[in-house]
């Protein structure tokens, strides 16, 4: 499918989708026959390379669909970002991984979990054994594989490597954890691997990954492959919040536009000037958010795509951007829940659950902003700057 035909695929699904979203957060998960319809629209196939069906396409144009998503059911945006961007990681393995993946069936997904807290050995034979387990991840009811992090422990018991590991699902084994305050529908369950055998082709070293230099990427040569991993990967994370929040200030205007408020002796709520003043500040937030996201990804693509070096300057102000842009959304979204009102507070209402979606997903360790702004201002200094998330 071409871009243009999964955009006009899947926004014919919005609607369906939005009236199924109080379902989806009751239920604890996006509804199978809704994967099954985004998939046949070719969502998930967006950043997969063309050798295996995808259509190796544009991020910004991937996240854009994220947040229109993520408008109408924060739970189905996440869980479309989070899976929909691993095949994008997937290409930057060795082909014969690639190959298990998706050789027969172009549609496979794959969950991830990256904390490391799997425990991998050499075997001997230059493969591993994996053990361990892993929290939050997000869709892996849907996924028929998984990207797990995990530390490679040397003979004395001490870590010497930290990979990202590719385990079938037959390996794994799903714990039914999820019950929490927000983003309920994504199904963000824990991992369990016991003594699994991983050979070396389903193992990437974090390191390679972070300077570019995956072995996928000598097959895959697109200029998408030559993207780093923090860039990609933290978008992923924050552009559901953008779109989960955007959709809160639409259904806040619909919703008050006509509103009365007998506190205020009957006036009507869209006359009052500070509910004016909030819903600008909100949406210069939400409009401030995009902006920068998008400026930055489609410089990182003109420097993939010419050869350039991508300089450390634009990394860290990626990651800048990104961790702003979820500090933004959460300011916007404050900013409507505070001047909603009491009918807001209702469990189900559209603002309530934006509300507590916009919040949850604001702690994922990718939208930690006092870190990545303070490496940020280490670079400003010249001061040294170690992170894989750069």
């Amino acid at each position: 499918m071409t871009g243009e035909s999964v955009r006009k695929a899947v926004r014919d699904l919005l609607p369906a989708i939005g009236e199924r979203a109080q379902e989806t957060d009751d239920g604890r998960a996006v509804a199978p026959g809704t994967v099954r319809d985004l998939a046949a629209a070719g969502v998930f196939r967006t950043l997969q390379p063309r050798r295996y069906g995808g259509e190796e396409g544009d991020p910004v144009e991937f996240f854009r669909l994220v947040r229109e998503l993520a408008a109408v059911c924060g739970s189905t945006g996440w869980v479309v970002s989070v899976l929909g961007v691993h095949p994008w990681q997937l290409g930057l393995f060795e082909d014969r991984a690639q190959a298990e993946v998706w050789g027969e069936d172009a549609d496979t997904l794959v969950c991830s979990a990256y904390a490391p807290t799997g425990r991998l050995t050499p075997d001997g034979g230059g493969g591993y054994r994996l053990s361990g387990r892993w929290r939050f991840s997000s869709g892996c009811a849907h996924a028929s594989w998984a990207l797990l992090g995990a530390l490679v422990v040397g003979s004395e018991g001490h870590p010497v490597d930290f990979l990202t590991v590719l385990v079938p699902r037959s390996e794994l084994r799903v714990v039914d954890v999820w019950d929490v305050v927000g983003l309920r529908g994504t199904a963000s369950n824990d991992l369990v691997v016991d003594d699994a055998e991983v050979p070396a082709h389903r193992v990437l070293s974090n390191y390679r990954q972070a300077q570019l230099r995956g072995p996928g990427q000598q097959v895959n040569t697109g200029p998408l492959y030559r993207l780093p991993f923090a860039a990609v990967f933290t978008h992923a994370i924050a552009s559901p919040l953008l779109g989960i929040v955007s959709g809160c200030w639409e259904r806040y205007v619909e919703t008050m536009r006509e509103r009365t408020r007998l506190s205020l002796g009957g006036d009507r709520f869209a006359e009052d000037p500070y509910a004016q003043v909030s819903l600008a500040r909100a949406a210069s937030e939400i409009d401030a958010g995009v902006l920068q996201v998008e400026r930055n990804l489609r410089e990182l693509g003109e420097c993939a795509a010419s050869g350039r070096e991508i300089p450390l300057e634009l990394r860290l102000r990626t990651r800048r951007d990104q961790v702003r842009a979820t500090e933004r959304a959460t300011y916007a979204v404050d900013e409507l829940f505070r001047t909603a009102g009491g009918m807001s507070l209702h469990r189900g209402h559209p603002i309530e659950r934006a509300w507590r979606d916009a919040h949850a997903g604001s702690v994922h360790v990718a939208n930690d902003p006092e870190r990545a702004l303070a490496m940020y201002g280490q670079g400003a200094f010249g001061l040294s700057v170690e992170d894989n998330l750069v």
